[in-house]
């Protein structure tokens, strides 16, 4: 009995060590990587900001006191480490004879922009999975809207990246890339978690439909001249439901109210060995989960008795350029955005207060921003500046700002502010 039982373990041992000798066609293997970011600006004005200044949108309106002072325009600094970044890449084992991938990523941007107890909070930015056979990719997780292209974004230092020019959003989504030849055809299905419409999440849950996104991408590389171009068109439609009841008095009602929107993009990235230039055009409706301006108004009350709505959405066009030095360690850039409210198609109901929008009384937003980074090794120390230009609506002798039945700023006048920002940059 005992020499079967040597035996035994002397073949299973022989085996194990066999198996082992064998290479294997499927490894798991991970990567560690990441960032740490440090931030010092100045501005020469207060902001509409997210996360303690650091997320820059536009300058606020100018606040007087009573002999016409303003308040606000005064210089502010801050200095901020929280754009630091963790990043885990994980490859597996082949699944559905598809190569399989995987990716989380994390910051200490925290969660709530009013909660500063989160401020060094640590937050989920991505966390996908990849499945990848030769022409088809399947996406499922948290990743990039489809509106911010990542093959064409703004390269500044500052973390807003180009907003609120550029649609800057993370979204939990379903995504499937087709490549036929030089295009790519893009289909995604996306909620919405951190970056919501103004009203939060779940306007777009209670909808019953996902956010739908769908575009084509082109692109082509000359080998001999070092050349190549990246080009693309994209369609969004999303709908949400701003109530589900309503409140007359002391009773309340259940609603059936929805909002529908659509959206139009189209970029452009050109690169060659000295330079790369980038632009983004986008037209939409209802871009606030995109941290652009917009959202929707109050059209009309339909039913009296139950207080049900008919909304109208915000229509917004955003554009945005970019060029960029490729000349080694030294790196120059400039950065040029323009938005504009261009309102509704229906007229609004002025007694409905604007809760849900972002910006109805500014006529539009401009900035630019010339950049300079030096780069030794894994180390950046980079200076930007950002002139903002907001045009807010004025009030007229009623104290009433001037926009009319469709939302648009009929008067404005200029508010500005410069940012001065420098960064350090440790990456490893």
């Amino acid at each position: 009995m005992l020499k079967k039982v040597i035996l035994i373990i002397a073949i299973t041992f022989a085996g194990v060590v066999v198996f082992a000798q064998q290479p294997e066609t499927h490894s798991f293997s991970s990567q560690f990587s990441g960032f740490i970011k440090n931030d010092f600006f100045f501005d020469t004005h207060e902001n509409v900001t997210i996360r303690e200044g650091h997320f820059l949108l536009y300058p606020s309106n100018n606040l007087k006191d009573v002999n016409g002072k303003i308040i606000n325009n005064k210089l502010n600094f801050n200095f901020l480490s929280i754009q630091s970044r963790l990043t885990w890449k994980i490859s597996g084992p082949d699944a559905f004879r598809a190569k399989t991938s995987g990716v989380v990523e994390a910051d200490f941007f925290g969660n709530e922009n009013q909660n500063f107890a989160d401020l060094n909070g640590l937050r989920l930015r991505h966390a996908y999975v990849k499945l990848n056979w030769k022409n088809t990719e399947l996406l499922t997780g948290q990743y990039w809207h489809p509106l911010f292209v990542a093959d064409c974004f703004p390269g500044v230092v500052s973390f807003n990246t180009g907003s609120p020019f550029q649609p800057f959003s993370r979204n939990p989504q379903i995504r499937i890339t087709q490549t036929l030849s030089k295009f790519r055809i893009i289909g995604a299905l996306n909620s919405q978690r951190d970056f919501t419409n103004i009203a939060g999440p779940n306007e777009l849950r209670n909808s019953g439909l996902p956010d739908i996104n769908a575009q084509v991408h082109f692109s082509s590389r000359n080998e001999t001249t070092g050349q190549s171009i990246i080009s693309g068109l994209g369609f969004e439609y999303k709908k949400v439901n701003p109530r589900l009841s309503s409140k007359v008095g002391n009773l309340e009602y259940a609603v059936d109210e929805s909002v529908g929107s659509m959206a139009l993009m189209a970029f452009s990235k050109f690169q060659a060995p000295l330079i790369t230039l980038k632009a983004q055009a986008v037209y939409g409706q209802n871009l606030t989960d995109l941290i652009m301006m917009g959202g929707y108004l109050t059209h009309e009350i339909t039913d009296t008795t139950t207080g049900e709505r008919t909304y109208t959405p915000l229509n917004n066009f955003s554009a945005w350029f970019e060029a960029q030095s490729n000349t080694g360690p030294h790196e120059f850039g400039l950065f040029a955005g323009y938005s504009q409210n261009l309102g509704a198609d229906k007229n609004y109901l002025n007694s409905e207060a604007p809760s849900k929008t972002r910006g109805l009384n500014i006529h539009h937003v401009y900035r630019l921003s010339p950049r300079y980074v030096v780069t030794a090794g894994k180390l950046k120390i980079a200076a930007e500046l950002e002139y903002t230009v907001a045009a807010y609506s004025t009030k007229n002798q009623n104290g009433v700002y001037n926009i009319d039945e469709k939302g648009i700023v009929t008067d404005y006048e200029l508010v500005a502010n410069t940012r001065l920002l420098a960064s350090v940059i440790y990456s490893f």
